[in-house]
């Protein structure tokens, strides 16, 4: 099929209209015109028309039509993605003026790994918060990071995203920024005897209970791992879960011994409900860093965030 040349100045830039666009992409994600037009609130034949000149505008089929509804041609993919890309440049606008009107208010919003979520990510909110009170935090909490982890960036219905680095990072369209290496150490309660010891063995651990993440989660092979290295049997795991929470808890009561991330330690300070064991284990689990997505104006409330990370990571990293 050959596509025409469409020229912006005679066809698109006197006919295209974001309400056209708004209508297809509507159409797209109900499948068909009269759920679109449905959800819209308009006629069906004004859906109609408005997809057959939009068919006219480009010289392409946008949508494949069936008795199943509609389908979008790879042509009316690609319109599709630069819709999505131009409607969120609007909607950052309109954010960024809101900003500008009032440095001390605006929104960010984030994807976060759980497992940040009790340490890192609301310390960097309380530091912001204290600067700017009415900023909002808007929070999409991931439970385990996967292969698809980041593709709410693509979808653009986050800011940036929180998670655990480690290099290479293969993401033509995303960026890495890393912020600081992180790793997980034993942890006690503050009153057990491990935890008063100036020097503990690991050998001398692994008959104790211990509370620790299932096998198949992020951290259970990495821990696993480091018992064999040393030539070490599984320690008794008391308890096998993949709740934080539940984890935390049980550590904390004195019930069991468990594995903790060295920043969180950190923070706390004094105020921590775990202390570490002194036990030569320290397991990497590579970098805390925050991606984004590449070519994407970022708003200042956002950058507010990332700037804030970023002096929070060179204090941890200084530790």
């Amino acid at each position: 099929m050959v596509v025409k040349k469409v020229e912006w100045d005679k066809q698109l830039g006197r006919r295209l209209k974001l309400r056209d666009l708004h209508i297809f992409s509507t159409v797209v994600h109900c499948g068909s015109m009269a759920k679109g037009a449905t959800e819209l609130g308009i006629a069906q034949p004004t859906v109609s028309e408005v997809i057959a000149d939009l068919e006219h505008v480009f010289g392409v089929r946008l949508l494949d039509r069936s008795r199943r509804g509609v389908e979008p041609t790879i042509y009316g993919r690609a319109l599709l993605k630069r819709s999505i890309a131009a409607f969120d440049e609007l909607k950052q606008s309109r954010r960024d003026i809101e900003f500008l009107t009032d440095p001390t208010a605006g929104e960010v919003r984030i994807a976060s790994l759980e497992s940040l979520n009790s340490f890192f990510l609301p310390a960097v909110i309380d530091r912001l918060r204290r600067k700017f009170p009415r900023l909002a935090f808007h929070v999409l909490s991931i439970p385990t990071p996967t292969s698809q982890h980041l593709e709410v960036l693509r979808e653009r219905t986050v800011d940036l995203a929180v998670t655990y680095l480690a290099p290479p990072f293969e993401h033509d369209d995303l960026t890495a920024e890393f912020l600081y290496p992180e790793a997980l150490i034993v942890a006690a309660a503050p009153d057990s005897q491990w935890a008063r010891r100036r020097k503990v063995e690991l050998a001398e651990l692994v008959d104790e209970p211990w509370c620790l993440p299932m096998k198949d989660t992020l951290f259970g092979p990495a821990i696993a791992q480091a018992f064999r290295e040393r030539d070490l049997a599984p320690p008794w795991n008391f308890v096998s879960t993949d709740s934080a929470q539940l984890r935390l808890e049980l550590t904390t009561m004195g019930h069991a011994l468990s594995f903790a991330f060295r920043s969180r330690l950190r923070l706390s300070g004094k105020r921590s409900v775990l202390k570490a064991v002194p036990v030569d284990l320290h397991i990497p689990l590579g970098s805390v860093g925050i991606v984004t997505l590449k070519n994407r104006t970022i708003n200042p409330p956002a950058e507010l965030f990332i700037e804030c990370a970023r002096q929070l990571a060179k204090q941890l990293a200084a530790a």
